[in-house]
């Protein structure tokens, strides 16, 4: 196999940040620079892997932070949505609103991501844009189709959703984004969510009250 994925939960939200690594290549995409920058460079290098590329699901605080310092270490340029802009500009506000402290600055993205399809390649990793906002704005799903896998970040989770009481969130719109572009994918597909663990889209469609509710 060319693909591992390697998760590290994090920060005072206790998310998740991915990295994803082409074992030929030893090149990485990290996925949600949650926090402590030198940890996740640190993690990466223990498997051999150069951290080439950092994307974010969206622009919330706890899947940022260490944005600006992560590619200050490795010099991979940063992409996310352009919705999510006003979101990662704010970021030192949000530390206020969250802990009475101002957070330090984002990294300034590389690349917009669009509400379109994307396709974002590296070696053998191929991740498909899935645009899924209502918890956020701009919010982004990562779906990889050779591995049948969706990094979900803060759209699906096991047996819950994101939640849609913060500044921008929108609960009709976060529904509509599950059930049109994460449920469309087969059963079998694995979710790699923000927070808490693993679960698959099939479980999620019979089980999710949240999804049972709205159906």
């Amino acid at each position: 196999m060319k693909i591992e994925i390697k998760m590290l939960t994090m920060g005072i939200a206790a998310t998740n940040c991915y990295i994803v690594g082409d074992t030929e290549r030893r090149e990485a995409i990290v996925i949600d620079p949650v926090d402590q920058a030198a940890l996740i460079q640190q993690s990466a290098q223990a498997e051999g892997w150069t951290i080439k590329l950092i994307v974010a699901t969206h622009a919330h605080f706890d899947h940022v932070l260490a944005s600006k310092e992560l590619k200050e270490l490795t010099g991979a340029p940063f992409y996310l949505h352009g919705d999510s802009l006003p979101l990662l500009r704010n970021l030192p506000q949000q530390g206020i609103m969250f802990t009475g402290k101002p957070f330090p600055e984002a990294a300034a993205p590389d690349r917009l991501l669009t509400t379109e399809s994307e396709i974002i390649e590296l070696g053998a990793i191929r991740l498909e844009t899935l645009y899924t906002p209502g918890h956020a704005p701009g919010h982004l799903s990562f779906y990889m189709r050779d591995g049948k896998l969706v990094f979900s970040g803060d759209s699906l989770f096991a047996g819950s959703v994101g939640r849609t009481d913060l500044p921008g969130s929108d609960q009709e719109l976060l529904m509509r984004s599950i059930f049109d572009k994460l449920l469309t994918l087969d059963d079998d597909t694995r979710v790699l969510p923000g927070h808490m663990g693993m679960t698959t889209i099939g479980k999620e469609r019979a089980t999710n009250p949240f999804i049972l509710a709205y159906a």
